[in-house]
């Protein structure tokens, strides 16, 4: 976890690095690399009115983090009535999703000792960013006029930021507001930049602007701010255009100017909501294309106003790369860039300590998180003791925050309706693994890129009855940019052991434990429900390395291993799911609920290492082997 000021100014220090020249580089030298590149783009999120919808919405976040992979999100302020939800999507998210949050706080209305309470509860829940605001103007007003006060102890936003600033030192990064058409409450342009410059002085960072559709409104206004000396960071904030009803009254009613372009390029198709969507995704991304690349703006942020939802920002960040096609998914959802094979928390002491993470809640990272959020062993970003009581309860608080299929109808479509027999089951693994089904209750995310070498092998082991969870190709010196494996930045090399978990049949158990006894570079570890171990290999008992990269000027970086002990504690979890999240999907007393008890009671969960990460292409791989030998047993 970091201030946004930081990240954003240690963009541009890389940028100015890169190019060995002071002037602003124009859109053709940022070349809008997707994501990560010199830019960079933040999403604006409110909480929603009832729990099912904030459930719907950490998922919809969860998915736009993974796959668009934004500096920040900032989270609005609404009431005191809605200020436990925004404050809970905001502290989710950064924790659980590994996201930067920006909190808005709106001081109308409230007293400084209220405003010190909502700081004080944003400190605790880890949250480093506050976007100062004066907040909703009085009741029965439309806007803020001259003369008008909050109501509360702090007046202005200026206020706000005096009393965090004053408070709390340079713990909180603030962002404040500005309105490139002018704000009501304003005598004067001039006099409006003069309280803007004065907020800076006051302590703010930078400046997020109300969304705006006149860029050229927006570029002067960005002039004006350089004249007279804030030379901080300008974010334009970019509304998706949704419907031409919605877009009429938002801007009527915000006093925003559109020019008479858009209405002519709107108005043959405004009854097609449908081609609106696409008409203002082309118009958004025509605007950041000028604005980013306006020498004298110097802006190289872009703000989206989400309104919760998710196809628009997406659109309009592909129409940016350049991409006009789903390849961007599959681009954007790489490792290639990313500082470990897993998405970090953005949390203090975690983010800049957790170098290393057990395998075995790759999937179900939101769970791992929630259990070890009080863990205090990363000494020098390496694995702890892991007999440490610090690891926390399994329980079903942790099954909410790591995973949700939506509502019980919507698990059955997912899981099956009906199951009857263990191929039912077998069945719904194997189209997880195809692609078919999103989620199942051990995997939270889609497939994996790495995993698409294997797919084919893993859906024939699981339609075979080895139940695949986890698993990962053995890789030898790849490049750490390669688009699939790639990790920790440029100049490095990518070493993985093939690892294979699964849950199986007491038979196809056997199956494993023949096939480790041929193969002397192979391991297993097997736990039932019941807690019965098997292990078999040579050398068992340690902790392994199963990821590990070699960087230049770096110690040997090891961030994912497999440790026995670990795997015991994750077992537990592992089975409870077949209850939590499936059999109690159907009656008791039906052969659905009993099949699914039947499978969690009776079979095994495996872990299978394959230690020779070299000689796999003189060999059958570790998927093969595993199929052979299930078929020679039987």
């Amino acid at each position: 976890m970091v201030k946004i000021i930081e990240k954003i100014r240690d963009r541009r220090a890389k940028l100015r690095y890169r190019s060995n020249d002071s002037r602003q580089p124009s859109l053709h030298d940022c070349q809008l690399n997707f994501p990560g590149g010199n830019w960079y783009y933040s999403f604006e999120f409110f909480p929603p009115k009832t729990e099912a919808g904030l459930d719907n919405l950490l998922t919809r976040i969860d998915r736009m983090a993974q796959r668009l992979d934004p500096l920040f999100i900032d989270v609005t302020w609404g009431s005191d009535k809605t200020s436990a939800r925004t404050m809970a999507l905001a502290s989710h998210a950064q924790k659980y999703l590994g996201v930067d949050v920006l909190l808005h706080l709106s001081c109308q209305g409230m007293t400084r000792d209220q405003l010190i309470r909502v700081l004080d509860q944003a400190k605790v829940l880890g949250i480093h960013n506050i976007l100062a605001l004066r907040g909703d103007p009085p009741k029965a007003k439309k806007h803020w006029q001259v003369g008008d006060v909050s109501g509360g102890e702090c007046e202005r936003a200026i206020d706000l930021v005096r009393l965090i600033r004053n408070t709390y030192g340079d713990y909180f990064g603030i962002a404040v507001a500005g309105h490139p058409e002018g704000h009501p409450s304003s005598t004067s342009p001039e006099d409006e930049l003069d309280h803007l410059k004065e907020k800076m002085r006051a302590g703010a960072d930078f400046i997020i602007s109300q969304f705006v559709y006149d860029t050229e409104r927006f570029l002067d206004f960005c002039y004006r701010c350089r004249d007279v000396g804030i030379q901080c960071p300008i974010l334009p904030g970019i509304m998706p255009i949704q419907s031409y009803s919605s877009f009429t009254r938002m801007t009527q009613y915000c006093g925003v100017s559109v020019p008479d372009e858009i209405w002519k390029r709107l108005e043959p198709i405004k009854d097609d909501d449908e081609a609106v969507k696409e008409i203002g995704c082309s118009l958004a991304a025509e605007m950041c294309r000028q604005i980013l690349a306006d020498p004298i703006a110097k802006i190289d942020g872009v703000h989206f106003y989400t309104l919760n939802l998710e196809r628009s920002a997406t659109r309009i960040l592909m129409q940016l790369d350049g991409t006009v096609n789903s390849g961007l998914v599959d681009k954007i959802r790489t490792k290639s860039g990313r500082i470990l094979p897993w998405r970090p928390s953005a949390m203090t002491g975690r983010s800049k300590m957790e170098q290393v993470r057990p395998i075995n809640w790759a999937n179900r990272p939101k769970s791992y998180v929630l259990r070890t959020e009080d863990w205090d062993e990363f000494p020098n970003g390496r694995w702890g003791d892991s007999t440490s009581p610090a690891f926390g309860e399994l329980s079903n608080f942790s099954h909410y925050y790591s995973f949700s299929l939506g509502s019980e109808d919507d698990q059955r479509n997912m899981l099956g309706s009906n199951p009857t027999k263990s191929e039912d089951v077998y069945e719904v693994f194997a189209l997880y693994i195809e692609g078919k089904i999103p989620h199942i209750p051990w995997c939270e995310a889609t497939l994996q890129p790495e995993s698409f070498l294997i797919q084919t092998k893993l859906a024939a082991l699981n339609r075979a009855g080895f139940l695949t969870i986890n698993s990962q190709p053995s890789v030898n010196a790849a490049l750490s940019t390669h688009e699939s494996f790639g990790w920790g930045g440029p100049g490095g090399y990518i070493y993985q052991k093939a690892y294979c978990e699964c849950f199986c049949s007491p038979e196809n158990m056997r199956c494993l434990v023949n096939m480790v006894k041929q193969n002397q570079s192979m391991n297993v570890y097997a736990v039932n429900n019941a807690g019965n171990c098997i292990q078999e290999g040579t050398e068992l008992g340690g902790v392994t390395a199963l990821t590990w990269g070699v960087f230049p000027n770096r110690e040997i970086l090891q961030p994912t291993i497999f440790d026995p002990r670990i795997f015991l504690v994750w077992a537990e979890e592992a089975f409870s799911l077949w209850t939590s999240m499936w059999s109690n999907l159907y009656d008791y007393d039906s052969d659905s609920f009993d099949l699914i008890e039947t499978i969690r009671d009776t079979y095994y969960l495996c872990a299978i290492i394959d230690n020779d990460y070299i000689s796999e292409s003189n060999r059958p791989s570790l998927w093969e082997g595993i199929l052979n030998a299930s078929q020679w047993q039987l």
